[in-house]
Parts: C-alpha cells; structure tokens; sequence
C-alpha cells in the first residue's frame, strides 16, 4: 500500500467555493459497492433511496469559533486554530507563524485577553494557556473567535451558521462533519414519513482533518485522537436495527469512525485514534453519506476501505468528468 495508491487529479474549479441552497439540491452520486453500478440523483432523493427501517446515524458535534487572530509580542500577526480544551484555560492549538511562536511567547488576543505558548510538541501543535482581565478565560478566548474554514475556501464571508450542520448542539469541534451540512429539517421530516430512523453520536472533529498523510507507506501514519461519544438510545437505535435485518447508514466518516471504533473496543465514550484503511472489517456500517475527499488523504482512504479503491477513483473521476462540486461545500456520494 502506497500513499501514491490514493491520488487523483481535480481541476482547482471543482472546488465549491460556497454551499449550495438549500442543503439538500446537493447533487448525490450514489455507488452500489457490492456491483459498482452508479447512479447520479440529489441529497433530497434519500427517502427514496433509503429503506423503510434503516437507521441513519448523524454526528451532534458543533464547531467552535476556533480561529482566533492576534498579535505578537514584538510586533506581528498571529493565528491560532483552537483544537481542544484540555482543562479551564488551557488549550491545544495548531498557530500561525509557527518558528515565532515557541514555548514562553505569547500573543495578544484582545486588550486584557492573551494566550501563551508552554508547550511545543514534535507533532507541531502547540499547548497554551489563555489570561483574562475581564471574566472567564475560556469564554472570553471564544468570543474572540471565528468560525474556520478550510483553507480550500476563499473569500467566502456567508452566514457562518451555514458552516453548521442542523444537527450540531454540542460544541467542540475544530471543522464540520460537512456530510450533515447537506441534511434540512424539511428532509428530515420526509425521512421519517418514509421509515427511515435518526439517532445521533458525537465526534470532536480535530487535528486530522488539518493534517494530510505525509508517509509514503499510509500505514506508518497516526491519526490523532478525538473524543467521541455513543449515548445509551443509540446503542439501543443500533442494537434494534440489526436485529431486524435493516442497514446502519452512517452520515459521514466520523460517524464510522464513532461506530467502529465503539465495535472495535467496546468503549461507548473515550478517545479513538482508529485509523481506517484497505483490509479494514467494518463491523457496524453497512452504508454511509460521505462527501468527496482530498487526494492522499485519511479520509479518501476510509472511503476505499468501505467501497474499494478502484470504485471509488473510478467514481471521483467520474464525478470530476460530470462536474460536481468537491470538499466541504460540495456535492455528496451515497455509498450502500
């Protein structure tokens, strides 16, 4: 297995560049993964291509205004992209520049709000703890904050509650499950006139979605770890769909990252650094909404497992050739 194995080539203009309206008018290709066949429909074709019983499974995670901009000490823009919270004022962060912030400096957030490096770790993220003069830390360090975008995305300045999905109500994350961007309370409602079933997880989107895979052989990679969470009614929602036959339909790749790696440990909430690649035995998903995804990338691999890589390089180009629309803001896939 080669890094290589997984690259294809998408003109830059394939790139949405802002979301579509509403949500569901995202165009849908859906694989059949079992033959290969294909069909080219909308997201707001899915009570028609779901089964009566099936349970689909949404992510409840919501992101935080994670870009916070300030200054240097001597002078100078600075970013950090907040990551997580490791405990009251302290937080793990990727920063902008990265060779002027070392442990010991510190930037200006806001007058009275500042944030200073203690820890610089070989992975590059750095470790900060934030002072404030006026009220609570943490508070006052996200109020400063703006929603990030992925930096595929230029210049779009919408409603950054279009950057949330409807499901999202516990914060955390550093980027969307940009897979439920494309779901409406509208759809939802059609979906459950048509037998399908909701539950929900929670996965703190973190540092992956920022990091490519650099390693030419993809086993060598690490994934770092994101706090997930899988509530009692959904492992009942689970439990009671399998039993009866009918399919568990993953809305997003953290969503099969959350159910596998429940299936994998047993562990209903704690840290899962699982990374899922070609030969992996899915244990829980029999299909999944998923978005298309960068080349060379952790998550274009977990597609591959689930569908295999020749389909799904044979679907990317297909849908490069038919113009959909690519990444956080684009089009969609239905893998079954």
């Amino acid at each position: 297995m080669q890094l290589s194995d997984f690259n294809y080539v998408l003109p830059p203009e394939r790139i949405a560049q802002t979301p579509i309206e509403p949500r569901d008018a995202a165009r849908l290709l859906v694989l059949d993964r079992a033959s290969g066949a294909t069909q080219h429909r909308h997201v707001r074709d899915l009570p028609e291509l779901l089964r009566p019983g099936d349970l689909l499974v949404a992510n409840r995670s919501r992101v935080l205004p994670a870009r916070v901009r300030g200054t240097l000490r001597g002078g100078g823009r600075a970013e950090l992209l907040l990551l997580r919270r490791l405990e009251p004022a302290r937080w793990e962060a990727l920063v902008r520049p990265a060779r002027r912030l070392r442990v010991g400096d510190t930037v200006r957030v806001t007058e009275g709000l500042s944030a200073q490096v203690v820890v610089a770790r070989p992975d590059g993220v750095r470790e900060l703890t934030v002072s404030s003069e006026h009220g609570e830390a943490d508070a006052a360090l996200l109020a400063a904050g703006t929603t990030p975008l992925p930096p595929y995305i230029r210049g779009w300045t919408g409603d950054p509650a279009r950057y949330q999905t409807i499901f999202a109500d516990v914060e955390g994350s550093a980027a969307a499950p940009t897979a439920g961007l494309h779901f409406t309370p509208e759809l939802l409602t059609r979906l459950a006139a048509a037998g399908i079933e909701l539950t929900t997880v929670i996965l703190h989107v973190g540092l992956d979605t920022f990091r490519p895979v650099t390693e030419s052989d993809p086993r060598q990679h690490h994934i770092h770890r994101e706090w997930y969470e899988v509530p009692d009614e959904t492992q009942r929602a689970v439990y009671r769909a399998r039993a009866r036959g009918n399919r568990v339909v993953a809305i997003g790749t953290t969503v099969v990252r959350t159910l596998e790696s429940w299936a994998a440990t047993g562990g209903i909430d704690g840290w899962t650094d699982l990374f899922i690649l070609p030969g992996h035995q899915f244990q829980l998903v029999d299909a999944m909404v998923t978005n298309f995804h960068l080349p060379q990338s952790s998550l274009l691999m977990l597609v591959s497992a689930f569908a295999g890589r020749e389909r799904i390089l044979a679907a990317y180009a297909d849908a490069v050739r038919l113009e959909y629309r690519f990444y956080s803001f684009g089009d969609a896939m239905l893998l079954g």
